[in-house]
Parts: C-alpha cells; sequence; structure tokens
C-alpha cells in the first residue's frame, strides 16, 4: 500500500527555487479544490502547480505533456496548457508539471444557467475531440484505469460491489444492465477520450461551459466511459439533449450505463455510512441508471 506523501506549498516553494528560479518569486498556495490524483497549487495568478499524489498517477505527466498540445487546437474551448515539467526533487519522487491557469468554477448544477444548453455545448466539445485523428494514441490501458478498453477488465470487481448492495438496490435489475454492458464492444475506429467526464473536471464561466480540465485519463478507444455523466450530473432533458448531441448507438450506451453503475456500486460498497452525500449521490445515479434501462430495455 501507497504512502501518502506530505504535498504542501512548502514542498512547492522549493521544486520551484530550485528547478524553475526564474518563478520562486510568485506566491504558491493550493487551489480551492486541489483534486485527487493530483495536488494543485496557484503559483503567482497565471500558473498551476501539479503534483502527482501517488507513484499511480505519475506517469500521466508525460502522458499529458504529450498529447495536450496536440489536441488543443483542434478544440473550440480551452483545456490545459502545460507550459514546464518538473523532474523528482527536494523529496518528491516523480515528474510533476506547471500549466496556465484556467479561470472557472465547477460544474455544480448551481453554478450552470441551463442545464440543457451546457448539456449540448458538452456533446459539441466531446465530438470535436472525438474527430481528432487518434494516430498512435494511447490505447485504454493500466496508464488510465482501463478508459476507453472493455468494461470486462472490471468485471469480477463489478459483480461483488452488486452482490454486496442486495439490501440496498435491485440486484436483478443491476445485474441485467452489468450484463449488457460487458457483452457489447466498440467495433468502430479508435477515437480520443477523455477519461473523466465529471463536474470537477467542467469549468463554468457565466453560466457557461467554458473549459474542459484534467486529461489525466486520456487516451484512444471506446466513448462509452466519457457518457457517464448523462448520470451524474444531468437529468431527465438535459440528458436527452446530451443524448442526441452525441449520436451514439444503443451499445455505446449500454457500455456507458455499464460504466455508471460500476463506479456508482463500488463507491457503495466501500463506504460503511451510507447516509452521507457522497453516498446519497451513488444511489441516484444507480436509481437513474435503472430507470433507464426499465423504461427502455436497453435503449
Amino acid at each position: 500500500m501507497e504512502h501518502p506523501l506530505d504535498i504542501d506549498a512548502s514542498l512547492v516553494r522549493r521544486l520551484i527555487a530550485e528547478q524553475f528560479p526564474q518563478w520562486s518569486q510568485f506566491t504558491v498556495r493550493p487551489v480551492e479544490v486541489g483534486g485527487w490524483d493530483n495536488r494543485t497549487f496557484h503559483l503567482g495568478e497565471g500558473m498551476s502547480v501539479r503534483l502527482p499524489s501517488a507513484e499511480r498517477y505519475a506517469d500521466k505527466v508525460k502522458k499529458e505533456t504529450q498529447w495536450l498540445p496536440v489536441l488543443r487546437d483542434h478544440l473550440p474551448l480551452p483545456i490545459p496548457q502545460p507550459i514546464a515539467v518538473g523532474s523528482p526533487g527536494c523529496g518528491y519522487p516523480w515528474p510533476w508539471s506547471i500549466y496556465r491557469w484556467i479561470e472557472g468554477r465547477d460544474a455544480s448544477v448551481g453554478h450552470i444557467e441551463n442545464l440543457e444548453d451546457f448539456a449540448r455545448d458538452l456533446a459539441a466539445f466531446l465530438l470535436k475531440l472525438q474527430n481528432i485523428p487518434a494516430g498512435d494514441g494511447p490505447a485504454g490501458g493500466k496508464h488510465n484505469f482501463y478508459r476507453g478498453a472493455s468494461l470486462s477488465v472490471y468485471d469480477a470487481e463489478a459483480r461483488a460491489a452488486i452482490d454486496s448492495l442486495r439490501e440496498k438496490i435491485d440486484v436483478k435489475e443491476a445485474t441485467d444492465v452489468w450484463n449488457r454492458s460487458v457483452r457489447s464492444q466498440w467495433n468502430r475506429q479508435q477515437i480520443w477520450i477523455h477519461g473523466d467526464v465529471s463536474a470537477s473536471n467542467l469549468l463554468v464561466h457565466d453560466g457557461k461551459l467554458a473549459a474542459v480540465i484534467d486529461f489525466g485519463g486520456m487516451g484512444v478507444g471506446d466513448p462509452a466511459c466519457d457518457l457517464t455523466i448523462a448520470w451524474t450530473l444531468f437529468a431527465s432533458g438535459s440528458r436527452d439533449q446530451f443524448r442526441a448531441g452525441m449520436g451514439l448507438d444503443k451499445q455505446t450506451w449500454e457500455r456507458a450505463r455499464g460504466w455508471a453503475l460500476w463506479k456508482a456500486a463500488i463507491t457503495l460498497a466501500e463506504l460503511e455510512d451510507t447516509t452521507t452525500d457522497k453516498a446519497a449521490k451513488a444511489f441516484r445515479v444507480i436509481e437513474a441508471v435503472l430507470a433507464e434501462h426499465d423504461r427502455s430495455n436497453g435503449l
């Protein structure tokens, strides 16, 4: 088991002073929401510093600095712009990176002016991403926790989580959703995926989608994993708008429901207290996925 590192502003100041002294006069302070895979800090007013929080996230530094510049010019909204890569030092063992700062608030419902417009804008962004030539982009695998790859890699984990929730959810229905998702495969060409399309990685300005951040899960493969926000953020009308904007087939949405179910189920299975806000959100996702599956009989 990995032991957490003490990643704080003091460490960042020392790293900057040692490796990028031209920026050592800038103030370093934690961002309001620092993330899990990386610890993020403001560097002055126009830059941010991101340090992987564990070894399993460290390979993403190279991937992001290689591929984000390739994707950036093809997309209609800002994405992270790496400007420097740091080396291990000052007791910190992995590479780290410096980015241009992007202003915006997370995409919680209270920050969004019109959720249906937001859904259409996000679909338009993802379609642009999918249409960028995939070339030799990284296939889904260990580097991005198999986003874009087959859901079957999580088959045993998902079934165990669903079974552990048999007193709390409709296990028969959930198992049917899961069975459909793992039977389905993406048989078209590999396309670019973000890998973690969540409210915390979508930035809002003046109530509208303004930027998409945190591409650590990026890769090429099956886009189904990028659709889970249909249940984690959208509902009814906005979900319909997102679905229509994406224009993907029935089987891809079956796999998307599998991704959403897997994540919500393992989240609940790991929680000792299922009365928390985190648990309530997972229950809502499962309820929405099962309700849609029941209505559509595998839309």
